[in-house]
């Protein structure tokens, strides 16, 4: 199943990458819905890397909803800077979705702003249908959040 997004951002494509290498800003993204806690010693790096990185997700920082693994790639094509996560759930109701791929991409528009595109990836055997909802809104929920946060990023 498939969750895709596609919007301007109002900042500069560098300033939107450096946002999606920064593990900061998916604290900012993701919460309160699904805020992530780092499980690895001495918490985030300042910029994501490609090490695997654990994570807590709790639903309005109140309820655990398992543990995660963040597995990052970067890389460009066509003039577009992606970050690829093919990451799994570890645990909790995390662990319902079996497959899991997120890729994000930015790219200059030619006015100053940024398209960014972002497109996920998941399965969740018998239970996909009941899933997706709750990854739509999750989405959506971030893409909103990009959008107010992208100005700061300058």
């Amino acid at each position: 199943m498939r969750v895709l997004l596609k919007f301007t951002l109002d900042c500069t494509p560098d300033a939107a990458w450096r946002a999606l290498r920064d593990p900061k800003v998916v604290g900012q993204v993701d919460g309160p819905i699904a805020a992530p806690t780092s499980l690895e010693p001495g918490g985030f790096p300042d910029e994501w890397t490609t090490e695997p990185h654990r994570v807590a997700v709790k639903a309005f920082g109140l309820i655990p909803i398992g543990e995660q693994e963040i597995r990052l790639s970067f890389s460009e094509r066509a003039g577009a800077r992606i970050v690829q996560d093919t990451g799994r759930p570890l645990s909790g109701a995390l662990a319902t979705v079996t497959s899991w791929r997120h890729t994000m991409a930015v790219s200059p528009r030619g006015d100053g702003r940024t398209l960014y595109r972002d497109r996920l990836e998941f399965g969740a055997g018998l239970l996909t249908p009941a899933v997706w909802p709750v990854l739509w809104a999750l989405w959506q929920w971030r893409g909103a959040q990009l959008k107010r946060l992208a100005p700061t990023w300058e």
